[in-house]
């Protein structure tokens, strides 16, 4: 398994919270019971699917797996936890057009044994390497935290946002820039304190979302309003210098 642990012991670990309910020595819940809560079945089905953990730079990894192996659209795409049919605009060039591929074998996320157990089977599954460095921390849910240097181009980023995408909601803008609600509705009705100087500028470019996340919230959006109307968002290179208005 990729992330190093048995079934049984993340079976344990889902299985805390119900144990400290019991005194010592009694008999936990059954596990049958345990079993079809959904939050504990819905862990275990990820864990036994291979969805415990992503490589890293997904979509890189990506582009370079449909560059340089034979696996399929399927493959690449639940082992980088994107869309099959994201993968294929990928192959067809609609999509991360000019991205350099991120090789997971020389990260040490892949093997070429492991890429071939895979293409040598569609329906195999492609296993992420299980390694002792230590692992990133998952951003805890909460108030997006933004350094103060970057705090007063939220302005900003939200009329872009508002003149890009008018679909999207207050909700998902606040969760994507971590901004306030009154003041989304200040920037959008221009009673903003500032509103004179406030010029649309992607939030992307000013950093005060990543691209992975502004996709995720477009996703978001056609899946509340399957007619909205959505520009397709561009790759931007750390070097990338230009305002949009």
């Amino acid at each position: 398994m990729q992330s190093g642990f048995a079934l049984p012991a993340v079976k344990a670990l889902c299985l805390r919270p119900y144990m400290a309910k019991h005194a010592a020595g009694r008999t936990p819940p059954g596990w049958r019971a345990v079993d079809e809560c959904p939050r504990v079945a819905r862990t275990l089905q990820d864990f036994a699917g291979g969805r415990m953990a992503q490589p890293l730079m997904p979509k890189a990894t990506a582009v370079w797996l449909v560059e340089n192996t034979a696996l399929t659209f399927e493959q690449i795409a639940a082992f980088c936890g994107l869309h099959a049919l994201e993968i294929k605009a990928i192959a067809d060039g609609e999509v991360a057009v000019g991205m350099v591929g991120f090789d997971p074998l020389t990260s040490g996320q892949l093997s070429q044994k492991e890429i071939a157990r895979c293409e040598a089977e569609p329906s195999r599954r492609l296993v992420l390497q299980a390694h002792d460095l230590p692992q990133p921390l998952q951003r805890s849910k909460g108030p997006r935290y933004t350094p103060v240097t970057k705090r007063g181009d939220k302005p900003d980023a939200i009329s872009w946002l508002v003149k890009t995408h008018p679909d999207l909601s207050d909700n998902l803008i606040s969760k994507l820039i971590g901004t306030t609600k009154p003041t989304i509705a200040a920037v959008r009705d221009k009673t903003h304190w500032n509103a004179q100087n406030i010029k649309p500028r992607n939030p992307v470019f000013l950093g005060l979302c990543t691209q992975r996340e502004m996709e995720e919230a477009l996703a978001q959006l056609r899946r509340q309003n399957p007619n909205a109307n959505i520009e397709p968002v561009r790759d931007y290179d750390e070097g990338d210098t230009h305002d949009e208005s």
